[in-house]
């Protein structure tokens, strides 16, 4: 769904880009190469600067602002820029987009716009991040949303414990949303 997944982009992108659940990285399949100019047209009225790798620095040349479109190099890539700048990689399969991820993530929150199942639940299981989307901006990581409360702090870590610790300090959580393009 090109719309949904239009504004969940924009949402996750602009709407406060100085926190860690910004969209830093957008994977995208090949076979999605021609809709890449719809996705990011309402990024530019941020002026939001892409990164691009060869692929898709090609799908967006001439309809991207060009002084808004560079070419990416590995750098980008795992890079949090707090700012009004993202990279784009074209990666092959969700298996592919996994292997990225978890290269280059701050496993803190990702996301997958899909309506393939599959697909879904390939990216739920082989994530490993504090929160993983399906079709919903990761803007809604947050203790608040979350309805833990005012958040006091954010941690990727999997061992939160210190001092004597039993069963429940070993645990850990990885939160699954499901969503239906909610934006926050």
């Amino acid at each position: 769904d090109l719309e949904k997944a239009r504004a969940i982009v924009n949402n996750a992108k602009t709407r406060r880009v100085s926190v860690c659940n910004a969209l830093d990285a957008l994977l995208v399949h090949p076979n999605r190469l021609g809709d890449l100019a719809f996705l990011c047209a309402p990024l530019s009225e941020s002026h939001v600067t892409i990164y691009a790798d060869e692929k898709a620095f090609a799908a967006l040349s001439g309809s991207y602002p060009s002084e808004l479109l560079q070419k990416a190099d590995e750098s980008h890539f795992g890079t949090e820029f707090l700012d009004y700048k993202m990279a784009i990689k074209i990666v092959d399969s969700v298996e592919a987009a996994t292997e990225h991820i978890a290269l280059h993530s701050t496993h803190h929150s990702e996301s997958i716009i899909t309506e393939n199942k599959d697909n879904a639940n390939t990216f739920i299981s082989l994530v490993d991040s504090a929160a993983v989307y399906v079709n919903a901006s990761t803007r809604f990581t947050d203790g608040g949303e979350f309805g833990l409360g005012s958040e006091m702090g954010i941690s990727t870590q999997k061992l939160h414990a210190r001092g004597p610790m039993g069963l429940r300090e070993l645990n850990t959580y990885k939160y699954v949303i499901l969503g239906d393009g909610q934006i926050r």
